[in-house]
């Protein structure tokens, strides 16, 4: 779907290479500051002849030693999309294993980074760490890179009205509906992409026909809660208004966990194709009305309210 390649063995990568080092959950404002570095003039020349890759995890760390999923702001296919968007030529996706591990710092660069990798020049954040139980720093990294004769750039915090960009500020503004303070710290609205699925057309009975939408399990979901979201896909020729909802629809007596959007002008079939909702605004959390006429009357404000945050933004 998308130019970036992706690559999972040592058989398919692109070498040498110029990486950038990480997670790159999200790929958010500070992320792209370390991956934009690959392309600045401390590189340039020496990063002409090489690809531009970003080296990460499957699974996250995290995951490999809880054993619990974790919930990603980008999965993979999301995360194609925006790298591409910079410039990044492959995704390298390194198994976190036992044998990864257990590797100690000077293993993991001469093993991974140099022989597998072929790294002529490296890229991360200032709190990256490697090696077993992370006691190699970005530092660290750098001192050992320098004996292969590969220069490390050991990107600074990045902030935003003295707010240090990270994923987990981000994570924890959708944990509160705050899609405001994530698309600053993001750098672009959040989004939701999912196939439309039928659904039990329970909306379309209230006069407000739903889009429920399949996400990846890997997705991570925002408060539930009704939002404002702009939405894009292949069967609209331009960017559409629409209501969301997220959550079990407690006045309906649906307890299985949803996402349906309403558009608000746009009639028509989207079974089975791809929607990406672009998240602009928290309008109230969930809630169980009193009557199904109740629902329908905040429905209406909901839509309104929308139309006005919206309208002349797409």
């Amino acid at each position: 779907m998308y130019p970036v390649r992706v690559s999972v063995t040592s058989e398919d990568d692109l070498t040498p290479t110029a990486i950038a080092l990480g997670n790159f959950d999200g790929v958010h404002l500070g992320h792209q500051q370390v991956i934009q570095s690959l392309f600045s003039e401390n590189f340039s020349g020496k990063c002409n002849s090489l690809h531009p890759s970003v080296v990460t995890f499957s699974p996250h760390p995290q995951e490999f030693f809880t054993g619990q999923r974790r919930a990603l702001l980008t999965p993979l296919q999301e995360k194609e999309q925006y790298l591409h968007g910079l410039g990044i030529e492959q995704l390298i996706l390194l198994p976190f294993n036992d044998e990864i591990a257990q590797l100690s710092p000077i293993d993991f660069v001469e093993q991974i980074l140099v022989q597998r990798l072929g790294s002529r020049a490296i890229s991360v954040g200032f709190d990256f760490g490697f090696g077993r139980g992370r006691s190699g720093t970005a530092e660290d990294l750098r001192a050992i890179a320098a004996s292969f004769g590969i220069p490390v750039t050991i990107v600074p915090p990045y902030c935003l009205d003295n707010e240090r960009v990270s994923s987990s500020a981000i994570r924890e503004a959708l944990s509160q509906g705050d899609v405001q303070r994530g698309r600053r710290l993001l750098g672009r609205p959040y989004c939701l992409t999912g196939i439309v699925q039928p659904g039990q057309q329970l909306g379309r009975e209230l006069g407000f026909p739903t889009a429920n939408l399949l996400l990846p399990l890997d997705k991570f979901l925002p408060h539930w809660g009704v939002y404002s979201v702009w939405v894009e896909g292949p069967m609209l020729s331009q960017p559409q208004v629409g209501v969301l909802n997220i959550g079990i629809r407690p006045t309906l007596g649906t307890p299985t966990l949803t996402a349906e959007v309403h558009l608000l002008d746009w009639q028509g079939d989207l079974y089975h194709q791809p929607l990406t909702l672009h998240l602009w605004e928290f309008l109230r959390p969930e809630q169980r009305f009193a009557s199904l006429t109740d629902l329908k009357q905040q429905i209406a404000r909901d839509c309104d309210r929308t139309r006005q945050l919206l309208t002349s933004l797409v």
